[in-house]
């Protein structure tokens, strides 16, 4: 005979509106399509709708452009065609994997609720009452499943009684283990490639949204307290008021939140100044670490020519000294023929090294002009060009002032449709209205102060560095060092991203969050990211699988916690468009209109071709 059951005590507590269905209604034909719009049919919908949007509109655009292409042949388009429609539609495709990863997890929550595993308790007395207790669980019902199992480890563990929360987390973390292996399966890296692995720029993109999400959920935590312990120190300063007439929590509760919003913003802000300074370093020295698009944006707002560039890398390598010849001496002589100046001006071995009065001698027999006391290359060649037109090649701050200017304009064009667009899709007619358009105006124009200082602040603190300020003060320092990568170029990145203090509160979060899968990336050791590196495939896998059940769970039980895309996705998915979060999101709009600004010009949408590349 088997042993005897144990007694259970059955828990019951309020759960999302997720678990309001029950395995039997899910499995009752009538009710496939109810009019609940958090059911897992119309949320399997919903997400494999929009995971196709996103991964079929990116990738077959230049499969479309494949098809006007003459010169290639019919059979060629044909087969290019069907090749990127099988890999995205079927089994393995990105929709498919992320609508298991999704409703996997809630039909397996509902499940496991059905199967009745709750949390197996013995009173410590063993009082009489718990033996009156009904046995809950049987067998069968405590061996049906791997959430059983998993069940009994974790209340034994915390002896407690699973919550809502825990649940949805473990069934999210074995649903988005399986929709691991399906993308990994639909594109595997071949050994001893060193490409990246296939979904490492979704592990990025769900553990930077996943820890934003757990920092939020702290933030909140620490504002709650911070709100009780004023209310209760207020509380306690005015024994002799009576209860009714203390409106103190509220004042409480008003400081917690202005504390909380204040330091979210600062948050923001550093992370975002941090990951600039490290993607803006690379870009000079290891683009290969940023995705392409990525580097050809930053290239056409920079307005560089690719010899300069060049020539910066081979300084940091040594192969390019001041006082000494060098192989690619002729980077920077051709340069200066190409701007119209004498080649010895690009020449290493001519240049000096140093300031002071021998740098002066150079610069009067090679005839350039205000350098005075400093060494190193002259700035008209760093200057590009941009002041030709004046003939203002020389002047550092007429340099930096147009910069700024030429990328107001340019980051106008880019704005512009970014605020004007919700408001004109919304409400057309109130498009003329001066009340809903100068708002859209002003904040155009200060997203597009924000990216024009961006890019002037960082030629500003190169000039200064290398020419004005910090080359006169210290002359004997070589200027190799100056120009080398911890001189004017780390100077420089580490000026420009305190620039997000110009962009509005509410818009830095998603700029952070923008950049800081990039910079991550550009901060990890090549080898880890390395196709045939075992280690780090496997640490890939366990981040992938916690971020992406951390995002599903944030999004039924904490979606406060969540911000930006992530959280308009989400809500979208788990209760549609009617929610009370996306009708909010629709009268700010139409109201304030305050869109998400992106920082580039891909950065309004998400793309699984545009993540492949990170």
């Amino acid at each position: 005979m088997s042993a005897p059951f144990p007694r259970v005590i059955e828990h019951t507590e309020p759960d999302s509106d997720h678990s309001k269905i029950s395995w039997r209604n899910i499995a009752n034909p009538k009710n496939l399509w109810p009019d609940d719009p958090s059911h897992p049919a119309k949320v399997a919908i919903r997400t494999y709708s929009l995971s196709l949007s996103l991964s079929l509109g990116p990738v077959l655009l230049p499969v479309a452009l494949t098809l006007v292409n003459r010169s290639s042949s019919l059979e060629t388009r044909l087969g290019s065609f069907r090749r990127v429609l099988r890999r995205e539609v079927g089994l393995t495709g990105f929709p498919f994997a992320i609508t298991v990863a999704v409703c996997g997890g809630i039909a397996l929550k509902h499940f496991w609720e059905a199967v009745g595993v709750r949390h197996v308790t013995v009173d410590k007395q063993d009082s009489p009452e718990v033996r009156r207790q009904p046995v809950v669980a049987s067998t069968f019902q405590r061996r049906t499943t791997v959430l059983s199992l998993a069940a009994q480890i974790c209340s034994r563990m915390s002896n407690s009684t699973p919550s809502g929360s825990q649940k949805a987390f473990l069934s999210n973390i074995l649903s988005s283990t399986i929709a691991l292996f399906l993308l990994q399966r639909a594109r595997p890296s071949k050994a001893g490639s060193h490409r990246p692995f296939t979904t490492f720029g979704f592990t990025l993109l769900f553990f930077c949204r996943a820890t934003d999400a757990i920092m939020q959920h702290f933030l909140s935590v620490e504002s709650a307290r911070k709100a009780n312990l004023f209310n209760t120190s207020t509380n306690r300063s005015n024994p002799n008021k009576p209860s009714a007439d203390v409106p103190m929590p509220a004042k409480g509760d008003s400081k917690a939140k202005k504390w909380h919003q204040s330091t979210v913003a600062w948050l923001d802000a550093v992370v975002f100044w941090a990951c600039s300074a490290r993607i803006m370093w690379c870009f000079f020295y290891q683009p290969h670490r940023l995705p392409p698009s990525y580097v050809k944006w930053i290239s056409s707002l920079a307005n560089l020519d690719k010899r300069l560039l060049d020539a910066l890398r081979v300084m940091r390598s040594k192969e390019w000294v001041y006082g000494h010849s060098s192989t690619h001496s002729h980077l920077l002589t051709s340069y200066a023929n190409d701007r119209g100046y004498p080649s010895s001006w690009g020449d290493p071995q001519v240049l000096p090294a140093c300031g002071g009065t021998d740098a002066d001698v150079v610069w009067k027999a090679l005839g350039v002009p205000d350098r005075g006391g400093v060494g190193g290359l002259p700035c008209e060649l760093l200057h590009s060009g941009i002041t030709t037109r004046w003939g203002l090649d020389n002047s550092c701050l007429t340099n930096v002032g147009v910069r700024f200017c030429l990328a107001f304009i340019e980051a106008m064009a880019l704005y512009l449709p970014v605020h004007f667009l919700p408001l004109l899709f919304t409400r057309p007619s109130s498009i003329l209205q001066r009340h809903r358009a100068i708002p859209a105006l002003l904040a155009a124009i200060r997203s597009a102060t924000f990216l024009s200082t961006f890019l002037s602040s960082y030629f500003s603190a190169v000039c200064l560095t290398r020419t004005l300020v910090l080359a006169k003060l210290f002359p004997w320092i070589p200027h190799d060092v100056w120009d080398g990568p911890h001189g004017c170029v780390l100077a420089g990145s580490l000026t420009c991203g305190w620039s997000i203090l110009i962009e509005n509160t509410r818009r830095r979060g998603e700029m952070a969050l923008y950049v800081l899968p990039r910079a991550v990336k550009a901060s990890l050791p090549a080898k880890w990211i390395a196709g045939n590196h075992a280690g780090a495939r496997l640490a890939e896998r366990i981040v992938f699988v916690l971020s992406l059940a951390s995002l599903l769970t944030f999004a039924v039980h904490e979606p406060e916690s969540l911000r930006g895309l992530s959280r308009w996705t989400l809500a979208f998915v788990m209760k549609g468009p009617n929610t009370a979060f996306w009708k909010k999101r629709k009268e700010q709009i139409e109201t304030c209109n305050c869109p998400q600004t992106p920082i580039s010009p891909s950065s309004n949408s998400i793309s699984t071709q545009g993540i492949d590349h990170l």
